[in-house]
């Protein structure tokens, strides 16, 4: 269906009527402008508009900004009415110009007030402007002939704006009667015409007009629908000044329009021409123009305001230095045409002329701190002035950026090589049209999306927060368990997966834990099974409910992780002495002291008995009745013992680690005869000499050489 909008059509129905000739009373001083004045000469009295005036004044500039930005396709109807109805242009696109509504208006001249009122009725006007919508343009014309048979899809939509002066709320629902009752009408004889269109939707925007000091007769009122084909609004505007700014805002609802305000304008004065000031010109153009403020949800960055209206905003912007090379420019992604709001003024003029003589600006947002960015840019093409939209953010013509700078901030460490291949098991490929139409298949994209859903319900995008993806021996289990169904092979290399991680669990083999931002050792080997099979349990989990044997995978895994009693009583007494060894690690230089004055006394205790046990040895041994000593062990703690002069004062840990490694290695090696026979850990030497020679070998209790 080729669709026009209702502002394709715009038919202006504005009052001609006797009572327009009353004055608004918003007085012009126009004898300020006599820059000398003799002496004595009294300055003329101030002029007001009539609300005939008035009312051509606001319709034009509406007239104007519309042909301005939108040049071709949006076209305006401009009827007077009276004691008749006057048609000043056509819905021909020759006629679609601001001079040719002028001229007509000048021909039709201001109201005559002394004409009769009775014979005097909008009613004529909007009669003619419903008659004037069922009529083809140019643009619906060549749709309709592009379609051919299918004509009727074209649409015909359209909007009346009817400026008057009414008499109260009841005159105004008579006239929404009237058109009403003039669409049906008319509707029923374009059904059988090929040269008129019945009206699809028809938008009626009365305003009621008054001159200052008045009381309003005529009550405001938002948009209604009226019946299904027509909706009206009702606007109560004082003439003058305030009846332009309500134009205004109409015609950006009616064509989506924004407003860009133009601050710090550079302009010299014309009094003194080696000063300037800074101006600021307001543009309107179209909305679209805005789209980076509103995604980057700064449609209203500091510097923006209202102007004249809570309902009229806009975005300001601030002059940068201008640029001749064209070259040197920003690519832009838009070029929207501009209106200046008030083109009359001197500023809004000095700026269009500077822009048509081939300049460009550039405009930047206005920021409180950092660096500024430039976003937009003026300049003319082919005598007219264009809004250029700038892209702030990184070309699409530029290097793709780094991934780590996404979204996730600096992350480095992104499932890269994973993620090519999830794209590649997960690609759309054309698919050929099954020969069985009526097969109860589901169609290719919905069973593509179910995959795509499938394989996303777990899956880690960092290689840090993940384990059983950083595993190769898991590879088997976690591609099959994503399929929509398995089969007994599947199941079966499932259970293998886990029996596989089961005993490597048992060889306590080292797993791939991230260590990223963690300080020390990392987890403990139990912790790190315990976490790897933690998020089996979460992948398998995610699938169970599509079929019985995803379901027998999960109780696989649940049952190999209950362990028996023995192999968790076995656990626990590796995790504790693991847990002791760290703990004295890391508190070694803490408790030093501490414990090299507990050392040290122990060992003097030590000591102070074994002097008892010698002298005790040594009474016994001399004695004639006493019985010779059995040949003992010597004890351990005497080789772990220092010489009693190194025990006196503090043990350092380097004797204490000595002592220790002397005392595992002699439990590693035969011990010597002549020491196993040693009595007080002294060993007679050359015993063979006591039998030949009979000497005593022993004396005052000391060996002989």
């Amino acid at each position: 269906m080729k669709t026009f909008s209702a502002s394709h059509k715009t038919v202006f129905v504005v009052d001609h009527c006797p009572y327009m000739a009353e004055s608004c009373r918003q007085q012009v001083e126009y004898d300020m402008l006599t820059k000398t004045r003799a002496q004595g000469i009294i300055p003329l009295a101030p002029v007001s508009k009539s609300l005939w005036t008035c009312a051509v004044e606001c319709s034009m500039e509406y007239c104007r900004i519309l042909f301005d930005i939108y040049p071709f396709k949006k076209l305006v109807n401009y009827i007077v009415s009276d004691s008749e109805f006057h048609f000043l242009n056509t819905w021909s696109q020759e006629d679609q110009n601001v001079q040719e509504l002028m001229s007509a208006l000048a021909a039709v001249g201001p109201p005559n007030p002394r004409e009769d009122p009775e014979c005097c009725s909008i009613l004529h006007g909007l009669v003619a402007a419903v008659e004037s919508l069922c009529k083809i343009t140019e643009y619906q014309h060549e749709a309709r002939t592009t379609l051919m048979d299918n004509a009727e899809h074209v649409t015909n939509k359209g909007r009346i704006i009817c400026i008057t002066n009414a008499k109260s709320d009841t005159h105004v629902r008579m006239l929404e009667d009237c058109v009403q009752e003039t669409i049906q009408e008319h509707n029923k004889l374009a059904a059988g015409s090929d040269r008129l269109m019945q009206i699809q939707q028809c938008e009626l925007v009365l305003i009621h007009t008054y001159p200052l000091g008045d009381d309003t007769l005529v009550s405001d009122r938002p948009r209604k629908e009226i019946s299904p084909v027509l909706t009206s609004e009702v606007h109560s505007v004082r003439a003058g000044r305030h009846l332009a700014g309500k134009l205004n805002i109409l015609v950006q609802q009616h064509f989506d329009l924004a407003s860009t305000t133009i601050t710090n304008i550079p302009m010299k004065e014309e009094q003194h021409a080696n000063t300037s000031a800074n101006y600021d010109v307001e543009l309107l153009h179209h909305k679209d123009a805005h789209l980076e403020f509103i995604r980057s949800g700064e449609l209203h960055p500091p510097g923006s305001a209202s102007r004249d209206s809570s309902l009229k905003e806009t975005v300001t912007l601030k002059w940068c230095t201008p640029r001749t090379n064209s070259v040197e420019l920003h690519f832009c992604t838009g070029a929207f045409r501009i209106s200046p709001v008030d083109v009359n003024s001197r500023p809004s003029s000095c700026l269009t002329n500077f822009l048509l003589n081939g300049r460009s600006v550039l405009l930047e947002q206005p920021r409180k701190s950092g660096s500024k960015v430039i976003s937009h840019m003026l300049s003319s093409h082919g005598g007219e002035i264009f809004l250029h939209v700038l892209s702030s953010t990184r070309s699409t013509l530029e290097d793709p950026p780094s991934i780590s700078e996404g979204c996730g901030g600096r992350v480095t460490d992104y499932r890269i090589t994973d993620f090519g291949e999830f794209m590649r098991e997960n690609r759309l490929t054309p698919f050929p049209e099954p020969k069985q139409i009526d097969a109860p298949t589901r169609a290719p994209l919905e069973r593509a999306k179910d995959q795509l859903e499938r394989h996303t319900r777990y899956w880690p995008m960092i290689i840090s927060q993940t384990t059983i993806f950083n595993m190769q021996a898991v590879v088997p289990l976690a591609s099959l368990i994503v399929k929509e169904s398995l089969t007994e092979e599947d199941v079966l290399t499932c259970q293998k997966t886990i029996y596989n991680l089961v005993d490597m669990e048992r060889k306590n083999d080292p797993l791939p834990i991230s260590t990223v931002g963690t300080r020390g050792k990392g987890p403990k080997r139990d912790e790190q099974y315990r976490i790897m099979w933690n998020e089996l349990e979460t992948l398998v989990r995610a699938h169970i409910n599509s079929t019985e044997r995803h379901q027998r995978v999960l109780d696989c895994i649940v049952a190999c992780r209950s362990k028996p009693p023995e192999e968790e009583e076995r656990k626990k007494r590796g995790r504790k002495r693991e847990e002791k060894e760290d703990k004295s690690e890391k508190n070694g230089k803490d408790v030093e002291p501490d414990k090299t004055w507990q050392e040290s006394e122990r060992l003097k205790g030590v000591l102070e008995c074994e002097k008892e046990e010698l002298a005790e040895a040594e009474i016994i041994k001399d004695s004639p009745d006493s019985p010779e000593p059995l040949n003992k062990k010597p004890r351990l703690a005497i080789e772990e013992t220092p010489p009693v002069e190194k025990a006196k004062g503090p043990v350092s840990l380097l004797a204490m680690w000595t002592s220790r490694i002397n005392t595992a290695n002699s439990r590693k090696h035969q011990e010597f005869v002549g020491r196993l026979n040693s009595v007080n850990n002294k060993a007679e030497l050359y015993q063979h000499l006591k039998e030949e020679n009979g000497k005593d070998t022993h004396e005052n209790g000391k060996a002989s050489r």
